[in-house]
């Protein structure tokens, strides 16, 4: 296995020592990974107090077994309109392939949670011995559960969690501090604000805790840090551009005198972008704080569209199938793995394009 980078592998170290058939798309072993997939590797953020629940093969019952010769799974949660899920399968796939992982049977429940869990129930059918699992909600996955963990199926969920039992239900998550985003995303607005005016929150789809913590983390922040910022509107533009473009449409009716938008991805900001061009509205006449990290908005922060972005970094290959090695090692594994995430505004977004995915 080629190692993963250095600060990434002495931070998880840290961490761990402190603590019908669905169709798929098998990915040949040729196949290598692209300059773009590896601009920017996932690095595990230093983690600060005491240690969490760990995990071992030996605690979790399973068997060990070759992942190059095993059957793995991918659920893939959304369509891939969305740049971050074709970043994220890109990169699941092309780890694989670099690992020389010759059986990756790859699902897409195509933005339909009923689907998603046929998917992986069919995975599980199919004898996979792993399931890496980017859930589309964070609840109703007991069937699901109950089938892997009958035959010890470890389950890394990616991107959003699932509210059930680690090194149990399932094995580990890995993912960023979505609270964490939010409070950052917050002082973008507050800073682009000079901390006052009406703000509306373009919200992500409900049901799953990313919402919920950028949500909770952005609104916390403000009324701590600036009580002179009112949030006057909140509607879901269900993390799709065509839906935040919809509903930026309605906000500037029913509220014209609003100065900044905060979209919980980089889709709706983009499709906010769209409804004030269409408006009339001059670049930066209101302000707009997103997060994810794409490519086109890290651009439109260039063109002077958007203010500010947080970083949400895709990439989950490399570090999902290094902690599934780990793990097989018989290391232990955190309940959770967070990853560090960087923010792009006006200062590095012209630089940074490259970067971005």
């Amino acid at each position: 296995m080629k190692p993963y980078p250095r600060t990434a592998v002495l931070a998880l170290a840290v961490l761990i020592g402190a603590a019908g058939c669905a169709k798929t798309e098998e990915t040949p072993a040729a196949a290598g990974p692209s300059a773009a997939a590896s601009a920017q590797q996932q690095v595990v953020q230093t983690p600060a107090g005491s240690a969490g629940p760990t995990c071992t093969l030996d605690q979790f019952g399973g068997t060990k077994f070759d992942l190059k010769t095993a059957t793995v799974g991918f659920s893939q949660s959304e369509k891939e309109a969305n740049p971050f899920r074709i970043a994220e399968t890109k990169s699941i796939k092309d780890e694989a392939a670099k690992l020389g992982i010759a059986d990756l049977k790859v699902t897409n429940a195509q933005s339909q949670f009923s689907k998603q869990i046929t998917d992986v129930q069919q995975l599980i059918a199919q004898g996979v011995k792993l399931l890496v699992i980017a859930p589309l909600n964070s609840d109703g996955w007991e069937p699901v559960l109950q089938q892997a963990a009958a035959k010890k199926i470890p389950i890394i969920t990616v991107d959003r969690k699932i509210n059930a039992k680690p090194c149990s239900d399932y094995l580990t998550f890995i993912g960023s501090d979505f609270y964490e985003q939010g409070k950052r995303a917050a002082d973008q607005m507050i800073t682009a604000l000079g901390g006052k005016g009406k703000v509306a929150i373009l919200l992500g789809a409900p049901g799953n805790n990313v919402t919920t913590e950028r949500t909770n983390g952005f609104k916390d922040r403000i009324k701590e840090k600036a009580p002179d910022i009112q949030i006057s509107f909140e509607q879901t533009g269900e993390f799709a551009r065509e839906k935040g473009q919809q509903v930026t449409e309605q906000l500037i009716q029913s509220n014209p005198d609003i100065n900044g938008i905060y979209a919980e991805n980089d889709e709706m900001a983009l499709g906010a972008v769209t409804a004030l061009k269409g408006a009339g509205k001059d670049p930066g006449a209101i302000k707009i704080v997103s997060v994810d990290g794409t490519r086109s908005a890290v651009q439109a922060i260039a063109d002077g569209w958007l203010h500010a972005v947080v970083e949400s970094n895709p990439r989950f290959g490399p570090l999902a199938f290094e902690t599934a090695q780990k793990f097989l090692d018989g290391q232990s594994i955190p309940d959770k793995v967070i990853i560090s995430d960087r923010e792009y505004d006006g200062s590095n977004a012209e630089a940074s394009l490259g970067e971005a995915y």
